[in-house]
Protein backbone atom coordinates (compact mmCIF):
# COMPACT_ATOMS: atom_id res chain seq x y z
CA UNK A 1 0.00 0.00 0.00
CA UNK A 2 1.98 2.95 -1.29
CA UNK A 3 0.40 6.24 -2.34
CA UNK A 4 3.66 7.39 -3.91
CA UNK A 5 3.38 4.73 -6.62
CA UNK A 6 0.08 6.13 -7.90
CA UNK A 7 0.01 8.33 -10.97
CA UNK A 8 -1.94 11.28 -9.64
CA UNK A 9 -2.91 14.52 -11.30
CA UNK A 10 -2.93 17.93 -9.60
CA UNK A 11 -6.60 18.36 -10.43
CA UNK A 12 -9.53 16.13 -11.34
CA UNK A 13 -12.60 17.63 -13.00
CA UNK A 14 -15.90 16.05 -13.91
CA UNK A 15 -15.74 17.04 -17.59
CA UNK A 16 -12.51 15.14 -18.26
CA UNK A 17 -11.95 12.69 -15.39
CA UNK A 18 -13.74 9.97 -13.52
CA UNK A 19 -13.00 11.23 -10.02
CA UNK A 20 -14.10 7.95 -8.46
CA UNK A 21 -12.00 5.49 -10.45
CA UNK A 22 -9.09 7.80 -11.34
CA UNK A 23 -8.48 9.32 -7.92
CA UNK A 24 -10.59 8.23 -4.97
CA UNK A 25 -10.54 4.44 -5.23
CA UNK A 26 -6.77 4.18 -5.91
CA UNK A 27 -6.00 6.42 -2.92
CA UNK A 28 -8.48 4.66 -0.67
CA UNK A 29 -7.05 1.27 -1.62
CA UNK A 30 -3.51 2.34 -0.74
CA UNK A 31 -3.99 4.14 2.56
CA UNK A 32 -4.24 3.12 6.20
CA UNK A 33 -5.98 6.31 7.34
CA UNK A 34 -8.55 8.55 5.70
CA UNK A 35 -9.38 11.91 7.31
CA UNK A 36 -12.29 13.93 5.96
CA UNK A 37 -13.98 17.24 6.74
CA UNK A 38 -17.29 17.72 4.97
CA UNK A 39 -20.53 19.66 5.22
CA UNK A 40 -22.95 16.73 5.16
CA UNK A 41 -22.85 13.02 5.93
CA UNK A 42 -25.59 10.63 4.82
CA UNK A 43 -26.09 6.97 5.65
CA UNK A 44 -25.93 6.04 1.98
CA UNK A 45 -22.60 7.77 1.50
CA UNK A 46 -21.24 6.41 4.78
CA UNK A 47 -22.34 2.90 3.84
CA UNK A 48 -20.65 3.06 0.44
CA UNK A 49 -17.46 4.40 1.97
CA UNK A 50 -17.42 1.83 4.77
CA UNK A 51 -17.97 -1.11 2.44
CA UNK A 52 -15.26 0.04 0.04
CA UNK A 53 -12.80 0.76 2.81
CA UNK A 54 -13.50 -2.49 4.64
CA UNK A 55 -12.90 -4.52 1.47
CA UNK A 56 -9.69 -2.79 0.41
CA UNK A 57 -7.97 -2.05 3.72
CA UNK A 58 -9.74 -3.86 6.59
CA UNK A 59 -7.56 -2.44 9.39
CA UNK A 60 -7.58 1.17 8.16
CA UNK A 61 -9.16 4.05 10.05
CA UNK A 62 -11.62 6.74 9.01
CA UNK A 63 -11.94 10.01 10.92
CA UNK A 64 -14.69 12.32 9.75
CA UNK A 65 -15.84 15.79 10.77
CA UNK A 66 -19.24 16.88 9.52
CA UNK A 67 -21.68 19.71 9.93
CA UNK A 68 -24.57 19.34 12.38
CA UNK A 69 -27.45 18.97 9.92
CA UNK A 70 -28.69 15.53 8.86
CA UNK A 71 -31.44 14.02 6.76
CA UNK A 72 -34.52 13.18 8.80
CA UNK A 73 -34.36 9.58 7.63
CA UNK A 74 -30.71 9.24 8.73
CA UNK A 75 -30.40 10.92 12.10
CA UNK A 76 -32.28 8.38 14.21
CA UNK A 77 -30.30 5.44 12.85
CA UNK A 78 -26.98 7.25 13.11
CA UNK A 79 -27.75 8.19 16.71
CA UNK A 80 -28.20 4.51 17.54
CA UNK A 81 -25.10 3.49 15.59
CA UNK A 82 -22.88 5.93 17.47
CA UNK A 83 -24.46 5.44 20.89
CA UNK A 84 -21.84 4.13 23.33
CA UNK A 85 -19.31 4.05 20.49
CA UNK A 86 -21.42 1.69 18.46
CA UNK A 87 -21.87 -0.93 21.16
CA UNK A 88 -25.64 -0.56 21.20
CA UNK A 89 -27.24 -3.22 19.05
CA UNK A 90 -29.84 -2.05 16.57
CA UNK A 91 -32.55 -4.47 15.58
CA UNK A 92 -30.97 -5.21 12.20
CA UNK A 93 -32.45 -7.79 9.86
CA UNK A 94 -29.37 -9.43 8.28
CA UNK A 95 -31.39 -10.83 5.38
CA UNK A 96 -32.04 -7.29 4.23
CA UNK A 97 -29.33 -5.46 2.28
CA UNK A 98 -29.81 -2.32 4.39
CA UNK A 99 -29.35 -4.29 7.60
CA UNK A 100 -26.14 -5.88 6.35
CA UNK A 101 -24.73 -2.51 5.33
CA UNK A 102 -25.57 -0.96 8.69
CA UNK A 103 -23.92 -3.87 10.46
CA UNK A 104 -20.68 -3.15 8.58
CA UNK A 105 -20.82 0.46 9.78
CA UNK A 106 -21.57 -0.63 13.35
CA UNK A 107 -18.59 -3.01 13.42
CA UNK A 108 -16.25 -0.31 12.16
CA UNK A 109 -17.52 2.05 14.86
CA UNK A 110 -17.17 -0.57 17.59
CA UNK A 111 -13.61 -1.40 16.53
CA UNK A 112 -12.63 2.27 16.53
CA UNK A 113 -12.00 2.26 12.78
CA UNK A 114 -14.78 4.75 12.04
CA UNK A 115 -15.09 7.93 14.08
CA UNK A 116 -17.31 10.94 13.42
CA UNK A 117 -17.27 14.32 15.09
CA UNK A 118 -19.58 17.26 14.53
CA UNK A 119 -18.50 20.81 13.77
CA UNK A 120 -20.70 23.77 14.73
CA UNK A 121 -19.75 27.44 14.14
CA UNK A 122 -19.22 29.18 17.46
CA UNK A 123 -18.54 32.75 16.39
CA UNK A 124 -20.81 35.57 15.29
CA UNK A 125 -18.35 36.08 12.43
CA UNK A 126 -19.33 32.69 10.94
CA UNK A 127 -22.87 32.44 9.63
CA UNK A 128 -24.42 29.13 8.66
CA UNK A 129 -22.99 25.65 9.16
CA UNK A 130 -19.62 23.91 9.11
CA UNK A 131 -18.84 23.38 5.42
CA UNK A 132 -15.10 22.86 5.03
CA UNK A 133 -14.26 20.30 2.34
CA UNK A 134 -10.84 18.69 2.72
CA UNK A 135 -9.57 15.13 2.77
CA UNK A 136 -6.28 13.38 3.57
CA UNK A 137 -5.12 9.87 2.72
CA UNK A 138 -2.08 8.51 4.62
CA UNK A 139 -0.22 5.28 3.93
CA UNK A 140 1.98 2.91 5.91
CA UNK A 141 5.14 4.69 4.75
CA UNK A 142 4.07 8.06 6.09
CA UNK A 143 3.26 9.53 2.68
CA UNK A 144 0.05 11.50 2.30
CA UNK A 145 -2.28 12.77 -0.39
CA UNK A 146 -4.49 15.73 0.48
CA UNK A 147 -7.35 17.17 -1.53
CA UNK A 148 -9.84 20.00 -1.34
CA UNK A 149 -13.22 20.25 -2.98
CA UNK A 150 -16.27 17.96 -3.48
CA UNK A 151 -19.15 17.72 -1.03
CA UNK A 152 -19.61 14.01 -1.66
CA UNK A 153 -18.62 11.92 1.34
CA UNK A 154 -17.67 8.79 -0.58
CA UNK A 155 -17.41 9.70 -4.28
CA UNK A 156 -19.93 6.91 -4.89
CA UNK A 157 -21.39 6.36 -8.34
CA UNK A 158 -24.69 7.97 -7.39
CA UNK A 159 -23.00 11.36 -7.24
CA UNK A 160 -23.88 13.40 -10.30
CA UNK A 161 -22.51 16.76 -9.24
CA UNK A 162 -20.19 18.65 -11.57
CA UNK A 163 -17.10 19.31 -9.48
CA UNK A 164 -13.34 19.57 -9.36
CA UNK A 165 -10.82 18.27 -6.84
CA UNK A 166 -7.41 19.84 -6.21
CA UNK A 167 -4.75 17.32 -5.15
CA UNK A 168 -1.50 17.74 -3.19
CA UNK A 169 1.08 15.06 -2.39
CA UNK A 170 3.60 14.97 0.44
CA UNK A 171 6.44 14.17 -1.98
CA UNK A 172 5.74 17.07 -4.36
CA UNK A 173 4.04 19.64 -2.14
CA UNK A 174 4.99 18.80 1.42
CA UNK A 175 4.19 22.23 2.88
CA UNK A 176 0.66 22.25 1.49
CA UNK A 177 -0.03 18.71 2.70
CA UNK A 178 1.33 19.43 6.17
CA UNK A 179 -0.90 22.49 6.37
CA UNK A 180 -3.96 20.40 5.50
CA UNK A 181 -2.98 17.78 8.07
CA UNK A 182 -2.47 20.42 10.77
CA UNK A 183 -5.79 22.05 9.92
CA UNK A 184 -7.57 18.73 10.29
CA UNK A 185 -5.79 17.84 13.55
CA UNK A 186 -6.69 21.25 14.98
CA UNK A 187 -10.31 20.62 14.08
CA UNK A 188 -10.26 17.10 15.50
CA UNK A 189 -8.75 18.37 18.77
CA UNK A 190 -11.22 21.27 18.96
CA UNK A 191 -8.46 23.84 18.66
CA UNK A 192 -9.85 25.84 15.73
CA UNK A 193 -11.24 29.33 16.23
CA UNK A 194 -14.85 30.03 15.30
CA UNK A 195 -15.92 26.38 15.28
CA UNK A 196 -16.60 23.93 18.11
CA UNK A 197 -16.08 20.21 17.60
CA UNK A 198 -18.11 17.59 19.48
CA UNK A 199 -18.20 13.81 19.58
CA UNK A 200 -21.30 12.65 17.71
CA UNK A 201 -22.80 11.01 20.81
CA UNK A 202 -22.32 14.16 22.91
CA UNK A 203 -23.83 16.34 20.20
CA UNK A 204 -26.84 14.05 19.92
CA UNK A 205 -27.45 13.86 23.68
CA UNK A 206 -27.25 17.63 24.03
CA UNK A 207 -29.61 18.34 21.13
CA UNK A 208 -26.97 19.97 18.97
CA UNK A 209 -27.90 18.00 15.85
CA UNK A 210 -30.54 19.35 13.50
CA UNK A 211 -32.72 18.07 10.72
CA UNK A 212 -31.98 19.68 7.39
CA UNK A 213 -34.16 20.01 4.33
CA UNK A 214 -33.99 16.89 2.18
CA UNK A 215 -32.93 18.88 -0.86
CA UNK A 216 -29.97 20.35 0.98
CA UNK A 217 -28.38 16.97 1.66
CA UNK A 218 -29.31 15.08 -1.45
CA UNK A 219 -25.60 14.51 -2.18
CA UNK A 220 -25.20 10.87 -1.20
Amino acid sequence: MQLRNLKLKEQYRSDRDNIITDFFIPCLSNCIQYDRAIEYVTLQGLSTLSLGFHNSTPSARIRMITGHQFKISDLNTMSKLFSNNGNTRINFKPKLIRGAKLEVIRKLITSGNLMIKVGIPSSENVDGSFSEKIGIFQDVNGDAVAFSGTSNVSFDNYNRNFESVDVFTSWNDKTRVETKKEDFEDLWSNETKSVSIYDFEYAEKHNLLKYSSEWAVNIN
